[in-house]
């Protein structure tokens, strides 16, 4: 299996060169030449695989299917070792719950973090780990986070040889548990920078640091965002564990809602939906940030600055720039990457749009590839954790509330999975808005917004993010 950039480039490389690369060198983003199709006699098997040995089994039938240059044992085994009950509180590790009728919630949040981010995150600290250790090389990891992949990053990295983080966050935007869990981190190897900008902010100095090529080979510089493809590839198996939980046989469908900012979840379903996963919708659920359900309704995708980017109660959503949507672009455009470059690096980066509208491939976003979308704002996240809450008696946080007001417009015939994007507590003042009570507390977690705090506060400057990387790796 051979990757590719999605503007083109002719370079093709293996997966544990895109693994520690993060962009592609022409700006682009690594795809695989091909998606593996999963047909029915496959599809039987990995029901079999999935019920009998679990989801640490079916990570590695997946993952197989994309990396071939790791051997299958040492996969198999780093699969193993990342997905267990001690890890994530549960032997199913991503249980499908009924909300109501035919509407269910896949959890994704019991990992060390409380945040569906952890599910990929944890594979990829052991994947790094492992393939520094091969190489005898380390890496300095440059991320960027609304909230929860910060943590997520941070919690599957300290401590492991050969790897360093530098994780850039927008200034007082996160909550205050959010802040909490990355900033009271000690470890030496960990470093926080709160970003005096919006999330957008951060995410254009990771790119511009990886577009810099001379300083990113010097550095060693790599990436835990979901740019990272080795990351979004672990995404793709919970999909495949959503489906086998609510269906007994291949020929059924499900849908799928995404509470979506940078359309790295939702993508990892368009992946499993193009290897052949029975799946009929894929649903965009976002909030007042909407970005995403602009472009799904009228086919004009337009970023904004950080002035037009509003700060909401499902925080780790507020994205007006997807990073991910180039995966999807260049599919939807039939893989063309010299187009896909021109939409990205001329349009969005030069006119901060491009619109596809009067372009017969727009049609094929509902038709061809399964997308419809739908927005939530902040009362409608309070009217649905009340109604979860009270009628249903389930508790969810406000970014899955999100992805339930929107997948409820869209009930079909056929299940409809939300995935859940965090546990209540994360998010513990609007839930307190919405239901005059605090969130649960998990007992380790007592307390955390009281511990010191480790975390420098800088502008949102390139060349300043790069004098820091430089003076704490010289």
């Amino acid at each position: 299996m051979l990757y590719l950039s999605t503007r083109g480039h002719a370079d093709r490389k293996h997966f544990c060169d895109i693994l520690l690369e993060g962009l592609a060198s022409d700006g682009g983003l690594y795809l695989p030449e091909h998606y593996p199709q999963i047909d029915d006699a496959r599809l039987t098997a990995l029901r079999k695989v999935y019920a009998e040995q679990g989801y640490a089994a079916l990570a590695y039938e997946i993952l197989s299917l994309y990396i071939d240059d790791i051997p299958a044992d040492d996969l198999r085994a780093l699969c193993a070792k990342t997905y267990t009950k001690e890890v994530f509180g549960t032997d199913a590790i991503v249980p499908v719950r009924q909300l109501e009728n035919n509407l269910y919630i896949e959890a994704l949040s019991n990992g060390p973090t409380l945040a569906f981010k952890d599910m990929a995150m944890q594979l990829l600290g052991n994947l790094f780990e492992y393939e520094l250790n091969r190489r005898g090389e380390e890496l300095n990891i440059l991320g960027a986070t609304s909230g929860d992949t910060g943590s997520a990053a941070e919690y599957a990295m300290r401590g492991k040889k050969g790897v360093r983080v530098f994780m850039t966050s927008p200034h007082g935007r996160m909550s205050p548990f959010q802040q909490a869990q990355m900033f009271s981190l000690q470890d030496e190897n960990i470093h926080n920078l709160a970003i005096e900008g919006v999330f957008d902010d951060c995410q254009d100095i990771v790119k511009a640091v990886s577009n810099d090529h001379a300083f990113k080979a010097k550095y060693k510089i790599g990436t835990v965002n979901s740019i990272n493809w080795a990351r979004l590839l672990a995404q793709v198996v919970y999909y495949f564990a959503g489906y086998l939980q609510v269906t007994k046989h291949n020929f059924e469908k499900v849908s799928f809602t995404v509470p979506s900012g940078n359309f790295g979840n939702i993508c990892a379903g368009h992946v499993a939906r193009q290897m052949g996963l029975p799946i009929a919708q894929l649903v965009v659920a976002t909030n007042e940030n909407d970005v995403l359900d602009e472009f799904f309704r009228t086919g004009v995708y337009q970023v904004r600055g950080s002035a037009n980017t509003y700060e909401t109660s499902s925080p780790s959503m507020d994205i007006s720039k997807a990073s991910n949507f180039e995966r999807f672009i260049f599919d939807l455009v039939g893989r063309d990457g010299e187009r896909t470059r021109q939409l990205f690096a001329e349009g969005v980066a030069k006119d901060g749009k491009f619109d596809l509208s009067r372009d017969e491939v727009f049609q094929d976003a509902a038709m061809k590839y399964g997308f419809v979308s739908g927005k939530s704002t902040h009362a409608d996240r309070l009217a649905t954790i009340k109604d979860c809450y009270e009628r249903l008696g389930q508790m969810i946080d406000t970014h899955t509330a999100d992805g339930v007001k929107v997948a409820r417009e869209h009930l079909g015939a056929e299940p409809m999975i939300v995935l859940e994007t965090a546990l209540p507590i994360k998010f513990a003042a609007t839930i307190e808005e919405a239901l005059g009570r605090q969130p649960d507390r998990p007992a380790k977690f007592e307390g955390i917004e009281d511990l010191p705090k480790r975390v420098v506060v800088m502008p949102a400057d390139v060349e300043q993010v790069k004098a820091y990387i430089q003076q704490h790796c010289d």
